[in-house]
């Protein structure tokens, strides 16, 4: 599956973005907010180099946790379908506006967000079109859950025949398979 260079970028931030969420369905409670306020907001803004974001604010804050939980459902979707209307709502509420840019250095490419755009109404039309390129192309199985028992974080299964399980094969696939392999050793030796 080809995705553009700016497709990708988007789809890195809304499971960046998902994954800030606490986890409220966690066993244990999971992690607290990795977006519990302005500062925390204005670093993931620099992190990904959000362009365009100006002072944030508390409002500012509240939208973009509307706009992550909106993103969530999105993954969760069942189906095509239900993930189309949610992306198209979601979409349709940022004011879309479609137009070329090629600033900070970067080659052209489509924001589709409108220029003096919130931060929120910026992440759910720029990202919310990356989920849509997503559900276009019959892709929308890629966007998954970690299936480890201890980690629920959002990825997107970019693997060539779709079988990514986990969200990183070095922390949560590896602990599921050396978790397994020491299970099969001690019955073995048992």
């Amino acid at each position: 599956m080809l995705i553009p260079h700016d497709t990708r970028i988007a789809l890195d931030i809304v499971v960046e973005l998902v994954n800030t969420a606490p986890e409220t369905d966690h066993p244990e409670g999971g992690p607290s907010d990795g977006l519990d306020g302005i500062e925390a907001l204005y670093r993931f803004a620099r992190r990904h180099r959000i362009s365009g974001v100006a002072e944030l604010g508390e409002k500012d804050l509240r939208a973009v946790h509307d706009v992550r939980s909106r993103f969530a459902e999105i993954f969760a979707a069942p189906d095509a379908e239900t993930a189309a209307g949610l992306v198209n709502s979601l979409v349709a509420s940022a004011g879309t506006t479609p137009q070329l840019s090629n600033h900070d250095g970067y080659e052209w490419h489509v924001h589709y967000f409108a220029p003096d755009a919130s931060i929120a109404d910026h992440l759910a039309a720029d990202c919310g079109m990356a989920l849509a390129f997503i559900v276009v192309a019959g892709e929308q199985e890629r966007l998954r859950r970690c299936e480890a028992p201890d980690c629920r974080d959002a990825f997107v299964d970019l693997s060539r025949n779709r079988s990514r399980r986990y969200c990183s094969s070095r922390t949560c696939g590896n602990r599921l398979h050396v978790a397994a392999y020491r299970a099969r050793r001690r019955e073995a030796a048992g």
